[in-house]
């Protein structure tokens, strides 16, 4: 007979405050709920239960997250930050609800796009950002502030990439006004998770200026439209990006195309994906690089010999094979989403224990990522975990970092690339000095808290 999930240990719960208390920290409550799920990991899971919010399951181990990958029982669910995040990215891929249409829409429209046969239309601009980088680290001669030029660079290459604008974010010492706007809004987005609801009058000023913010974006990204679409039909039809291929482009299912206000939410949500996490990457990535020498020593000898002198080509970035393992183990580590929200059908088994349909089960992808049981020594950082031969028989929910099934991120490949290519030019570029041990910072998805990193141009 199945067991119920109410058998599976529970953080305690106390009156108003539910488990808050347990799980409120200043790392932050995506760390906390790792650490915790170590505790319970020999369960598979555990339940935890916030004030407002329905009791929900945190899986842990690889088994149990093999069997949330089977699309045939289990969905993707729009909880959590999610729900918060659709403020400003709306019915955008990320944050459809399943029943939305504008989600089949959008994913048949731009699925090509972003194929790996499209990829070489986006380059140039990839390599173009990346010099300006390369200019202002050569520049530089205090430590740099590693997670904020990650940012600056993933926005700019995303949102030329995406609709040929702009940010010049390197050319001003600051972030540039849209992307403060968008790190404070996506900020309040999982802060506001953890606050009880008789305090929200406290907060009056945060959720005054999260409005803001969201107008700010807002006028922006629809700006940009309105402009795109003012071009003479002959220079629209010249345009290569996403923006062209949701402005031009028919739903051969529908025969319709996007509204100007889901390609407002789509351009938010390229955004937030194509910035926020692959920023986070890169940085993880460089820490470890900076601490390891002789992995860095094996990554410039991989650089220097694949992309060889002179102008960097897709091809050649594509075959630094230690490079893109490099980036699988970041992501291992580091998931960019670290957990994903999905629920039952109906009635379903989960490791033994039943789970009623549409109750919400984070998939702690985060935790699973580092199950002893499919890892071993799951703390230390070791690309050749992703050698073919070390990958065989590997669970499916040992390793989800973008996502599960046709739900699973669009821009993967795209991602990828834009991180290959700039580990593989910073590590034939630059020397990089140890930055002393890591901090993860708090922040809606994972990143190094405080990095500053010395580099100096290579001799």
């Amino acid at each position: 007979m199945p067991r119920s999930y109410r058998e599976l240990p529970a953080l305690p719960f106390l009156p108003v405050v539910g488990s808050l208390p347990w799980i409120v920290r200043p790392e932050g409550f995506v760390e906390r709920l790792q650490a915790l799920g170590e505790h319970y990991r020999e369960f598979g899971a555990f339940r935890v239960r916030v004030p407002g919010q329905p009791e929900r399951l945190f899986v842990i181990n690889a088994d149990m997250g093999t069997e949330l990958c089977d699309e045939n029982r289990w969905e993707k669910v729009v909880d959590g930050p999610q729900l918060k995040i659709r403020d400003f990215a709306g019915d955008g891929l990320f944050t459809a609800f399943a029943e939305e249409p504008n989600w089949g829409k959008a994913h048949r429209l731009l699925a090509p796009g972003f194929s790996n046969t499209s990829m070489d239309r986006y380059f140039p601009a990839m390599v173009e950002v990346l010099d300006q980088l390369v200019a202002h680290w050569s520049k530089q001669r205090e430590p740099v502030d590693v997670v904020r030029d990650m940012t600056k660079m993933t926005l700019d290459t995303i949102s030329v990439c995406g609709f040929d604008h702009r940010f010049s974010s390197f050319e001003q010492n600051e972030l540039h006004p849209f992307l403060v706007a968008l790190q404070r809004a996506l900020q309040e987005s999982i802060d506001s998770l953890v606050r009880l609801p008789f305090m929200e009058w406290a907060y009056a000023r945060t959720r005054r200026q999260y409005k803001r913010d969201i107008q700010t974006m807002f006028r922006l990204v629809d700006d940009v439209i309105a402009t795109r679409k003012k071009l003479p039909t002959s220079q629209q039809a010249e345009r290569k990006d996403f923006l062209a291929l949701m402005l031009g482009a028919v739903d051969t299912k529908t025969g319709e195309k996007l509204s100007d206000e889901n390609i407002r939410y789509q351009i938010l949500t390229f955004l937030i994906a194509g910035h926020e996490t692959t920023s986070g990457l890169l940085a993880f990535v460089l820490h470890a690089m900076a601490r390891d020498p002789k992995l860095f020593a094996r990554i410039r000898e991989e650089a220097d010999r694949v992309l060889g002198e002179g102008e960097v080509t897709l091809d050649r970035v594509m075959k630094m094979q230690l490079v893109l393992r490099t980036l699988s183990e970041g992501l291992r580590l580091w998931p960019t989403v670290p957990i994903l929200d999905r629920r039952p059908k109906e009635d379903a088994l989960l490791g033994g224990f039943l789970v009623p349909a549409k109750m919400t089960v984070a998939f702690m992808v985060g935790s699973t990522h580092r199950d002893p049981r499919v890892w071993a020594d799951p703390a230390r950082f070791d690309p050749d975990r992703f050698l073919p031969e070390a990958s065989k028989n590997r669970p499916a929910g040992a390793y989800k970092p973008f996502g599960v099934g046709k739900r699973a991120c669009i821009g993967k490949q795209f991602a990828l690339l834009e991180a290959a290519l700039c580990i593989g030019v910073i590590a034939r570029n630059f020397d990089l000095e140890d930055p002393g041990p890591l901090v993860v910072a708090p922040t809606v998805s994972p990143k190094p808290g405080g990095f500053k990193l010395r580099v100096r141009r290579r001799v």
